[in-house]
């Protein structure tokens, strides 16, 4: 067992009968950034998570959308916001919206008037490369979703960034711009191609003291999962962000394409071995239950 708290920082739940999926829907295939996704597409609800965390101090947990059609992202918000009010887990919400719609206000709006909502995340990652990238066009130079992001402050949202490290120069200025938006950035930020890239686009990020990051995904940088260069990634994430903007988070079921659940972070918990127990507490738990405003009592 793993004892200190954990407040998983992002996590996906799915009921495939109730919202559909495009992602997890046959035909399946190898090519794109997640390769073959055939072996998660099957329901993953709250007591699926429940068992396979079973031995980690689980105490908070934050969903992330997960890629749900675009017209069911209020839909997945109502599910879980209901789901956190009868189990206290999820503990926070963000959700999905596509920046650059000329109605995305409302939207915005509605998904805020949910209790456990606290951001929204729209994946932007864009690649030269056909099989990495995620849209056909960089969204975040698109002056229409400059605007959509704008937006979030005046509904107290934060924003999760899903992106590569190539769109990290241009993004820190727009984020620069707006110091009311907290924003967190997805999966230690996806350096999948030249770890200088990763590392220049990453201190200009941390140069910002709103911005922070999650670690996790490290399956899609090595695959196959190879534990000391994700143990080296970890530190130097935290050394570039430091304990105190830098948090943990399965994103399972996702990441069990690369490695079990308790493989995954018993990596993660061994490269911080060295590290003071407030440091590692704030890695764990205490950081994701203050960047996301969770108000839980750890």
């Amino acid at each position: 067992m793993h004892d200190l708290p954990f407040v998983d920082a992002h996590v996906h739940l799915w009921d495939l009968t109730r919202i559909r999926y495009p992602w997890l829907t046959p035909p399946f295939a190898d090519y794109g950034p997640n390769g073959s996704v055939e072996a998660i597409a099957h329901d993953y609800l709250l007591d699926d998570y429940r068992r396979e965390s079973a031995a980690w101090n689980i105490v908070g947990m934050v969903h992330v959308e997960a890629g749900a059609d675009m017209a069911h992202a209020l839909l997945e918000t109502h599910w879980l916001d209901e789901m956190a009010e009868k189990e206290d887990l999820p503990s926070g919400l963000v959700a999905f919206a596509a920046l650059q719609d000329p109605d995305v206000e409302s939207l915005l709006a509605a998904h805020a008037r949910h209790k456990a909502v606290r951001g929204i995340r729209q994946i932007v990652s864009w690649h030269t490369d056909p099989g990495r990238t995620y849209t056909p066009r960089d969204m975040t130079q698109d002056p229409a979703w400059q605007n959509g992001f704008a937006l979030l402050g005046k509904f107290g949202l934060s924003f999760d960034l899903q992106a590569y490290p190539g769109q990290f120069p241009a993004s820190a200025r727009l984020f620069a711009r707006h110091p009311e938006i907290p924003v967190i950035i997805n999966h230690a930020g996806s350096g999948v191609d030249d770890p200088d890239e990763w590392r220049v686009g990453m201190t200009l990020l941390a140069a910002i003291p709103h911005v922070s990051v999650k670690i996790s995904g490290l399956g899609f940088c090595f695959n196959p999962w190879n534990a000391p260069r994700v143990r080296d990634r970890v530190r130097e994430t935290i050394d570039i962000f430091g304990t105190a903007r830098t948090m943990f988070a399965s994103d399972f079921p996702t990441d069990r394409l690369f490695a079990p659940f308790d493989d995954t972070l018993a990596t993660y918990a061994e490269a911080i071995a060295d590290l003071s127990e407030p440091e590692r507490r704030a890695l764990w738990g205490g950081n994701a239950n203050r960047i996301y405003r969770l108000g839980l009592n750890l």
